[in-house]
């Protein structure tokens, strides 16, 4: 009896952490790049009740007795499936179609990854101009340099094609490469990589390298849409379903809990 109190609080705990996945996919419904996450279960270990070969007349038993012992959460993965691309209107906004991320240079020195492409020309402080993200983190090319160009250029008419080459019109203005582009990185497993706020992914030894798109021939290339902003791929229904889904699923094993207890209450009062 006592079992079924253990293996229902596992299913109320674990529900609770879907649950949590869930309102905070809800919560980044509008939030630039984001991916899904799903919440995934496994089965906690199972009691053997009975072997397969014990019988009462001592003959093999071909099916033995196991009780599982509850459940618990096995994962919590991210879908890098593409969000809708809207039109922002800003020239400094960057949409990703492919596999790609950019690459951003944190303050403590390290690169990181994300699919919000909000960047912005900021003021770079050994003069010249700078290509950052929302909060001033430095954009990487495909060298793995901090993307700064000076004063030479005129910001208004720098231009980025789809492959992530930057181009400034020259004297009959037609646009022209100045041997620099936007770094996009792939990874063997982007599943494994560190989410971190921001919008932010860290490399990790479960992902992998990233894999530079500009120098890696076997990868398929990512074009960038300038312009343009990728919205989360959150799906609000499909949330909503499993919000309810998982909300039955707690109620249920607390109803298990409460079964067990008025069985608990009965086996006691034999004695009165």
């Amino acid at each position: 009896m006592v079992r079924s109190l253990w293996t229902a609080a596992t299913g109320m705990r674990a529900q609770q952490i879907n649950l949590d996945v869930i309102a905070n996919n809800i919560a980044n419904v509008n939030t630039t790049g984001y991916k899904t996450q799903v919440n995934e279960f496994k089965s906690l270990l199972y009691q053997n009740i009975q072997t397969r070969t014990t019988s009462a007349d001592g003959e093999a038993k071909p099916v033995g007795a196991q009780v599982g012992l509850g459940v618990r959460n096995a994962s919590i993965n991210t879908i890098f499936k593409t969000g809708t691309f809207t039109e922002s209107g800003n020239a400094s906004d960057f949409a990703l179609d492919g596999d790609g991320f950019f690459a951003v240079r944190g303050e403590d020195g390290n690169n990181y990854y994300t699919r919000n492409g909000n960047f912005q020309w900021t003021i770079a402080s050994g003069g010249g101009s700078m290509l950052s993200d929302s909060d001033g983190r430095p954009v990487l090319d495909s060298a793995g340099n901090a993307i700064i160009l000076n004063s030479s250029y005129v910001i208004s008419k720098i231009t980025i094609n789809g492959n992530g080459v930057i181009c400034y019109p020259d004297g009959n203005n037609n646009p022209q490469s100045i041997g620099r582009s936007i770094g996009i990185y792939q990874f063997n497993n982007p599943n494994g990589l560190d989410r971190l706020t921001d919008s932010l992914y860290g490399q990790s030894a479960a992902s992998g390298q990233p894999m530079n798109e500009a120098t890696n021939a076997n990868l398929k290339k990512s074009s960038i849409w300038q312009g343009y902003l990728e919205g989360s791929n959150v799906q609000v229904a499909d949330e909503m379903v499993n919000m309810i889904i998982t909300q039955r699923a707690y109620e249920l094993n607390s109803k298990a809990i409460t079964a067990s207890d008025e069985m608990l209450q009965q086996a006691n009062n034999l004695r009165r």
